[in-house]
């Protein structure tokens, strides 16, 4: 198989898992009506590093393949953020959550030292999202509501992610993202079917 054919098979294999990568998570908090385990400010910290990376990649015109499943995967956190806020009697809150994103998402290419600087804590607060998430099974001892399907799928994306961007823009701030990423990943499904695990043995 050569590089071609690899890259076209990793940019096409991310975006189909994209696709579906938050479906088990929603399917999960419909059945149980309940997010236990689930953490909300992960959820927030992901969405706006999702908002913070595509806007940086369209900003500096990137090709469209490298970043085409971001829209997908920021309509699929949209549709957990509120079922997390249905489910926690918190609906209200969606409408100045939306103002204060729509808002960020404006500012970020006023100037092109903000997109830069957002860019360079992207990775941060990425990491920060699945440490949230990492704390919350902490506390709670107990995967509850968490898709470890989605997490693992997630970990997938990042480590096709890689390979892409050493093949295309080699741009070093988005390279070093996705390998913190993957790692976390990783670490958070790894958690998830810990408790997982123990929740059964227990029972």
């Amino acid at each position: 198989m050569d590089a071609d054919t690899m890259l076209h098979f990793a940019n096409f294999s991310t975006l189909f898992v994209c696709m579906v990568l938050k479906f088990p998570q929603i399917f999960v908090l419909m059945k149980a009506k309940s997010t236990t385990g689930v953490s909300l400010k992960s959820l927030l910290l992901e969405l706006i590093g999702f908002i913070v990376f595509i806007t940086y990649q369209m900003y500096y015109d990137y090709p469209p393949p490298t970043y085409l499943e971001y829209p997908i995967l920021i309509a699929q956190d949209v549709i957990l953020l509120l079922m997390i806020l249905h489910y926690n009697g918190n609906l209200r809150q969606s409408l100045m959550y939306t103002v204060v994103f729509v808002g960020g998402w404006q500012l970020l290419t006023v100037q092109k030292w903000i997109i830069d600087l957002a860019m360079s804590l992207c990775t941060f607060i990425s990491a920060g999202s699945k440490f949230a998430q990492l704390q919350c099974l902490w506390e709670s001892k107990d995967s509850g509501q968490v898709s470890a399907l989605s997490w693992g799928m997630a970990t997938y994306t990042c480590l096709a992610r890689i390979f892409t961007t050493v093949m295309t823009t080699g741009d070093t701030q988005v390279l070093v993202r996705f390998i913190v990423m993957a790692i976390l990943n990783g670490l958070v499904t790894a958690v998830v079917l810990y408790y997982r695990r123990k929740g059964t043995k227990r029972d």
